[in-house]
Protein backbone atom coordinates (compact mmCIF):
# COMPACT_ATOMS: atom_id res chain seq x y z
CA UNK A 1 0.00 0.00 0.00
CA UNK A 2 1.55 3.31 -1.16
CA UNK A 3 0.52 6.27 0.17
CA UNK A 4 1.70 10.20 -0.31
CA UNK A 5 3.73 12.09 2.39
CA UNK A 6 1.39 14.82 2.84
CA UNK A 7 -1.54 12.59 3.08
CA UNK A 8 0.18 10.59 5.84
CA UNK A 9 1.18 13.66 7.19
CA UNK A 10 -2.74 15.69 7.10
CA UNK A 11 -4.40 12.46 8.31
CA UNK A 12 -6.44 12.85 11.43
CA UNK A 13 -5.66 8.98 12.39
CA UNK A 14 -4.48 5.59 11.25
CA UNK A 15 -6.64 3.41 12.46
CA UNK A 16 -8.82 2.17 9.82
CA UNK A 17 -12.10 0.61 9.89
CA UNK A 18 -10.45 -2.98 9.10
CA UNK A 19 -8.38 -2.74 12.14
CA UNK A 20 -11.12 -0.97 14.42
CA UNK A 21 -12.88 -4.52 13.10
CA UNK A 22 -9.92 -7.01 14.18
CA UNK A 23 -9.40 -4.73 17.75
CA UNK A 24 -12.94 -5.19 18.39
CA UNK A 25 -13.06 -8.92 17.25
CA UNK A 26 -9.72 -9.46 19.79
CA UNK A 27 -11.00 -7.92 23.02
CA UNK A 28 -14.32 -9.37 22.44
CA UNK A 29 -13.31 -12.17 23.73
CA UNK A 30 -15.70 -13.92 21.22
CA UNK A 31 -13.22 -15.14 18.67
CA UNK A 32 -10.12 -17.99 19.69
CA UNK A 33 -8.02 -17.35 16.31
CA UNK A 34 -5.66 -15.30 18.00
CA UNK A 35 -2.08 -16.50 19.17
CA UNK A 36 1.12 -14.51 20.49
CA UNK A 37 3.68 -15.45 17.43
CA UNK A 38 7.36 -14.60 18.40
CA UNK A 39 8.93 -13.57 15.23
CA UNK A 40 11.08 -10.53 13.57
CA UNK A 41 10.32 -7.36 12.29
CA UNK A 42 13.16 -6.22 9.76
CA UNK A 43 15.46 -8.34 11.35
CA UNK A 44 14.93 -7.54 14.99
CA UNK A 45 13.59 -9.74 17.77
CA UNK A 46 9.38 -9.08 18.18
CA UNK A 47 6.25 -10.74 18.86
CA UNK A 48 3.20 -10.32 17.00
CA UNK A 49 -0.62 -10.95 17.75
CA UNK A 50 -1.52 -13.15 14.81
CA UNK A 51 -4.73 -14.35 13.61
CA UNK A 52 -4.65 -17.98 12.52
CA UNK A 53 -6.73 -18.75 9.83
CA UNK A 54 -7.28 -22.91 8.77
CA UNK A 55 -7.71 -22.96 4.97
CA UNK A 56 -8.17 -27.02 5.10
CA UNK A 57 -6.45 -28.82 2.87
CA UNK A 58 -4.56 -25.51 2.08
CA UNK A 59 -3.29 -25.45 5.38
CA UNK A 60 -3.29 -22.39 7.88
CA UNK A 61 -2.34 -19.17 7.30
CA UNK A 62 -1.09 -16.63 9.35
CA UNK A 63 -2.09 -12.91 9.37
CA UNK A 64 -0.24 -10.52 11.48
CA UNK A 65 -2.41 -7.88 13.13
CA UNK A 66 -0.38 -6.19 15.64
CA UNK A 67 3.45 -6.38 16.38
CA UNK A 68 5.32 -5.38 19.25
CA UNK A 69 8.01 -2.13 19.35
CA UNK A 70 11.52 -3.37 18.22
CA UNK A 71 14.34 -1.43 19.83
CA UNK A 72 14.82 0.07 16.02
CA UNK A 73 11.21 1.60 16.01
CA UNK A 74 10.59 5.56 16.54
CA UNK A 75 7.21 6.30 17.38
CA UNK A 76 5.81 9.40 16.53
CA UNK A 77 2.42 11.29 16.91
CA UNK A 78 0.74 13.03 13.32
CA UNK A 79 3.41 16.21 14.39
CA UNK A 80 6.01 14.20 14.28
CA UNK A 81 6.59 14.06 18.68
CA UNK A 82 9.02 11.04 19.69
CA UNK A 83 6.68 9.30 22.51
CA UNK A 84 8.88 8.89 25.43
CA UNK A 85 9.92 6.20 28.15
CA UNK A 86 8.59 6.87 31.66
CA UNK A 87 11.94 6.67 34.37
CA UNK A 88 10.96 3.38 35.02
CA UNK A 89 11.74 2.69 31.35
CA UNK A 90 8.16 1.73 30.52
Amino acid sequence: MSHDVEEIKTADTNITEDIKEVFEALTSGNYNSFALFSCFVNGEPAAAIVNIRNRGEAGYTIHPVFVSITPGMVLTDHDGVETKEDQNGD
